[in-house]
C-alpha cells in the first residue's frame, strides 16, 4: 500500500492510501452516490477521462466479475473510495477490486474523507485533479492539474467507440422484430442486451459512420447512445444526427445521445456545476405526472431556453434542480432523454422508454 495525494486544480489537496495502482493520473474529479455498481460504473465509457469518487463508504465488498462488464474495458481514470473492503465475498466473484484495478492500470485511493471530497465538488463544481503516489508536494501537483487537459471542448466519445461496424448479437438474429442502427457513442452493453431481450438486432456503427451508411443497413429505427465529454466537441456527430433525423427514421437517443438530437435540432447546452451521477435521481414523466428514480451520468446539459417550442417539447424533467431531462419531436418519430434507462447500475423504473421506442418503430413500419 502507498500514499495517495489528490490535487485539485483549486488548490484543495486530499491525501489517502493507494489500494491499487502507482504513478500519476488525470481527470476530472467528480462523485456517485450509487450504493452498489462499482464495475459497471468503472467500465462505463462515459466516465472516460473522470477520476470517480463512490459517496457510499464501503466499496468492494462483493468483488467484481466479468457479467457485470458494461463495455471492452476500463474507462475511468480512477476511483476513490471511503474504505476498500479487505473481504470480497460473492458466489458470482472472480476477482476482488484492486486486482481488478491492477490489472486495468488504474489507481484507487482509499482512508480519504470522501465525503468531504463531495461536499467540496458541491460547492465549488467537479474540476481538473490529479492523483499521485510519486510526487507528495502539493504546490507541484496543484500546477500539474492546473495545466491538465480538461473536458471542455474534448472529444472524448471518439476515443471509445468502436472503430468498424458489428452486429449485436454476433451472427444476427434470426426472425427480428425490428432491425436497430445505433450509433456508438460510448454505449454500455445493457443497452444492447436489452435490444436483444426485445427480439432486435442491432448494426452498431461508430460516432464517424456518416448517415448514408447508417441508412444503407435500412434499419427500422435508430438509436444513439451514451458517451463521455462535452457535447459541443463533436460537430462531426452532430451533423450525422441532423441528417438521419431529416431521413424521419425513428429514432431514440441516451445521455450524450439526448444531447446530440438537442443541438442537431438547433438546442444548446452547457456543462452543470457538477453534474447528475447515481442511481437515484427522481424524474417526472411531464406527459403522465408520474415520477420515477432513473440512474444518471452526465455533466452537461441542454439548455431549457434553447429548444424551439415549434420543434421539441419537454418530455421529462429532474425533479432536483429541473433540468431538461428529456426531449420529444413535435412532427418526428423521436424522443430522448439525459439519464440512462438500461440501468446497470440503478433501478428498472424507466424501462417503459424502450418500449416506447418499439412501438415508434412499429407503428412507423406500418404506415
Amino acid at each position: 500500500m502507498k500514499k495517495a495525494i489528490i490535487a485539485l486544480e483549486d488548490g484543495t489537496c486530499f491525501e489517502g492510501r493507494a489500494f491499487a495502482g502507482s504513478g500519476e493520473f488525470y481527470g476530472e474529479l467528480v462523485f456517485n452516490t450509487s450504493m452498489t455498481g462499482y464495475q459497471e460504473i468503472l467500465t462505463d465509457p462515459s466516465y472516460n477521462g473522470q477520476i470517480v469518487t463512490m459517496t457510499y463508504p464501503l466499496i468492494g465488498n462483493y468483488g467484481v466479475n466479468p457479467e457485470d462488464e458494461e463495455s471492452r474495458a476500463v474507462f475511468a481514470k480512477g476511483l476513490i473510495v471511503g474504505e476498500c473492503s479487505r473481504i470480497a465475498s460473492n458466489w458470482r466473484s472472480t476477482m476482488t477490486l484492486p486486482e481488478y484495478l491492477e490489472e486495468a492500470g488504474i489507481v484507487g485511493v482509499d482512508q480519504v474523507d470522501t465525503r468531504a471530497i463531495t461536499l467540496h465538488i458541491r460547492d465549488k463544481g467537479a474540476m481538473k485533479c490529479i492523483v499521485s503516489t510519486e510526487d507528495f508536494n502539493k504546490e507541484s501537483l496543484v500546477a500539474k492539474a492546473k495545466a491538465s487537459e480538461g473536458l471542455v471542448g474534448r472529444d472524448l466519445s471518439t476515443e471509445v467507440s468502436i472503430t468498424e461496424a458489428t452486429t449485436y448479437p454476433e451472427g444476427g438474429k434470426a426472425n427480428a422484430r425490428f432491425h436497430v442502427a445505433v450509433l456508438d457513442c460510448g454505449i454500455k452493453l445493457n443497452q444492447l442486451r436489452i435490444f436483444n431481450e426485445l427480439n432486435c438486432e442491432c448494426r452498431v456503427f461508430p460516432n464517424s459512420a456518416t448517415a448514408d451508411e447508417i441508412l444503407a443497413c435500412k434499419p427500422d429505427g435508430l438509436f444513439i447512445s451514451n458517451g463521455p465529454g462535452d457535447p459541443a466537441g463533436v460537430p462531426h456527430i452532430v451533423k450525422t444526427v441532423m441528417a438521419l433525423v431529416e431521413a424521419r427514421l425513428p429514432t431514440f437517443g441516451i445521455c450524450f445521445g439526448h444531447q446530440m438530437i438537442g443541438l442537431a435540432l438547433g438546442c444548446t447546452t452547457y456543462k452543470l456545476k457538477f453534474g447528475h451521477r447515481g442511481g437515484n435521481q427522481p424524474i417526472q414523466d411531464l406527459r403522465t405526472k408520474k415520477v420515477e428514480i432513473a440512474s444518471h451520468n452526465h455533466g452537461f446539459c441542454i439548455d431549457a431556453d434553447s429548444i424551439d417550442p415549434a420543434v421539441a417539447e419537454i418530455s421529462h424533467i429532474n425533479l432536483n434542480d429541473n433540468t431538461v431531462a428529456g426531449l420529444r419531436h413535435k412532427t418526428l418519430p423521436l424522443f430522448c432523454v439525459q439519464y440512462h434507462p438500461e440501468a446497470c447500475p440503478g433501478p428498472h423504473d424507466p424501462f417503459y422508454l424502450f418500449e416506447e421506442f418499439m412501438e415508434l418503430m412499429k407503428k412507423e413500419k406500418s404506415a
